[in-house]
């Protein structure tokens, strides 16, 4: 018997509030739709571990926490993911689309929190064995919107048991940062990263990833 493809493995990028989540859940509808196993998953995150680590970092009662620990828990939470989740995953075949990864931690603590590329790249290639995306889709929105849209969903989110408010309480300055790191990011590896304009309707964007994933993965024409 002939040894099982290795599945893909699909990130997206973008700031808080700028669809990403939206645009995951239909595009793992539609290679469902094609019969492809699908693996919705996210960062920080994506193992019970892992959750636990997410609630440390973006719950805003977490103060006083060092850039480089910030940095360290972050990676602690990609290493398990990676461990359990997604390198399984991919020997079974699956697509797995996940919502952040070591890119945004290039962004946000590389760029926001000013930490620096390289220290990113060096845990990322000691703890992770520099596995990089097939594919990743970056989607490049304007700063205000997209947090003041990320503020409001985690405003109405933390009245339950989930504040996730800690990164949009940083100032326009930080968040210009991040944006800068993505660009230079998509810039430097434009056959991995495609950027998308997130500032129009989500169904052009859509249509641009379906795209993108069909060209440059399957091999095949668009199907939406």
């Amino acid at each position: 018997m002939a040894a099982k493809a290795r599945g893909k493995f699909i990130t997206i990028e973008g700031l808080d509030g700028c669809g990403k989540s939206t645009q995951l859940g239909k595009l793992a509808a539609v290679l469902r739709a094609r019969g492809i196993e699908v693996v919705l998953t996210r960062e920080p995150g994506g193992t019970p571990a892992g959750e636990s680590i997410r609630a440390v970092l973006l719950d805003s009662r977490t103060t006083g926490l060092a850039p480089m620990a910030e940095l360290a828990l972050m990676f602690a939470s990609r290493a398990q993911h990676l461990h359990e989740v997604i390198l399984p995953a991919l020997a079974a075949g699956r697509f797995i689309l996940c919502d952040r990864f070591t890119d945004s931690t290039e962004a946000y603590q590389g760029g926001g929190r000013k930490v620096g590329v390289e220290p990113v790249h060096q845990l990322h290639h000691l703890l992770c064995g520099g596995i990089q995306p097939d594919l990743t889709l970056l989607m490049d929105s304007e700063v205000s919107a997209s947090v003041a849209r990320a503020r409001r969903r985690n405003t109405a989110a933390a009245s339950g048991p989930h504040d996730e408010n800690r990164f949009e309480q940083e100032s326009r300055a930080f968040f210009e940062r991040v944006r800068n790191g993505y660009l230079a990011i998509a810039k430097r590896e434009p056959e991995r990263v495609v950027l998308l304009d997130a500032r129009r309707p989500v169904e052009i964007v859509h249509g641009e990833i379906v795209e993108a994933v069909c060209t440059r993965l399957l091999r095949t024409a668009k199907t939406a």
